[in-house]
């Protein structure tokens, strides 16, 4: 880990986007690639002054080598955190406590302090196994899946002990720890895109199917309160739009929440009552906010992303900032969008 610590200077770029004329904040330099993590692993600090994301920078010592930075959002300064020779990047998440991450380098989980670099393992992949999806709980548990020969098993990591939660039949692809609440949403595979949600205590029981709309479901996150499982359900007709609907697993209701431009992805704010999204379409390829009471959505910024599913745009803790990726001027790259004048400011007790 001999480059971990390095520091990189900012390589911020303002411009007023082209249609909005809102001003865009380019945060790392497009001349090489960089990313986010999972839009539900904790990327942000909880004062919104620093972000963990991965990037390509230094990659000349290791071509095409990702590793983990933390930018400094008020300084504009990068500091590299990892030297993996294999670093999983959707699996970059801070601790609930912020003072560590943790990270998939090839089959081996690692843990580290942020302020003193020392990554350690803390679990290994058995051979023959291939792990999907990661995510935390609020006490810090770490959940992700073993799969093999077409079954699964939900593993739990805890304070660096590990042990088998749950055995399914069926492959799973993600998961997604329930805030507030001692439970594991996950999603198996399907034939078709999108399969079933099911739902599970941390210690293994009371596994229970989500009876969420008929037909695809696409990008689904939990409101930071836990109360309600967003998602975004695809019509078999590609001449309807795609809506943004609201389940909550306590009472089995599901509900529609708004109709959207082609959203391929949609995270809440910290009281959601506002939420971010990016279009598929490319005659329309912005970055979006939806309102909760007028269903009213409003343009932030083009994206222009090659692949609008790159773009995985996040609030800010406090809601006064929009993050996303595109690659519209080189290499994905990191932005940001401010939209204070139209969405009001959230504390970190609602996250």
């Amino acid at each position: 880990m001999a480059a971990a610590g390095r520091l990189s200077g900012p390589e911020w770029k303002r411009y007023a986007d082209p249609a909005t004329e809102l001003d865009v904040l380019l945060l790392t330099n497009p001349a090489f690639a960089s990313g986010m993590t999972a839009q539900h692993l904790r990327q942000l600090t909880r004062r919104g002054d620093s972000l963990l994301y991965w990037s390509e920078r230094f990659s000349s010592d290791s071509p095409g080598a990702r590793q983990a930075f933390l930018l400094d959002l008020k300084q504009g300064e990068s500091r590299q955190l990892t030297q993996a020779p294999a670093l999983d990047p959707s699996s970059l998440s801070l601790s609930p406590d912020e003072r560590s991450f943790v990270f998939f380098d090839g089959q081996s989980l690692y843990e580290s302090p942020l302020t003193n670099v020392r990554p350690h393992a803390i679990h290994v992949v058995p051979e023959n196994s291939v792990r999907t999806g990661l995510t935390l709980g609020t006490d810090g548990s770490i959940f992700f899946s073993e799969s093999q020969s077409g079954r699964s098993r939900i593993v739990s990591v805890f304070r660096q002990q590990s042990r088998k939660m749950l055995d399914t039949d069926q492959e799973i692809e993600d998961l997604l720890a329930r805030p507030r609440h001692a439970q594991i949403l996950y999603r198996t595979r399907s034939d078709s895109p999108g399969g079933p949600f099911w739902l599970v205590n941390g210690d293994g029981s009371g596994k229970r199917q989500l009876k969420t709309e008929p037909g695809q479901t696409g990008g689904a996150l939990w409101i930071p309160s836990g109360r309600t499982l967003v998602y975004l359900h695809i019509p078999e007709d590609t001449k309807e739009l795609i809506t943004l609907r609201e389940h909550a697993p306590d009472d089995g209701t599901d509900k529609l929440l708004a109709r959207t431009s082609q959203f391929i992805s949609a995270a809440p704010n910290a009281d959601a009552s506002v939420f971010t999204g990016a279009s598929r379409s490319r005659a329309t390829a912005y970055v979006l906010i939806l309102l909760r009471v007028a269903r009213r959505e409003l343009t932030l910024c083009e994206h222009r992303a090659s692949d609008p599913a790159m773009v995985k745009p996040i609030f800010s803790p406090d809601s006064q900032s929009v993050l996303f990726v595109s690659d519209r001027h080189g290499k994905p790259a990191l932005y940001q969008v401010h939209v204070s004048r139209f969405v009001e400011e959230t504390s970190a007790d609602q996250q």
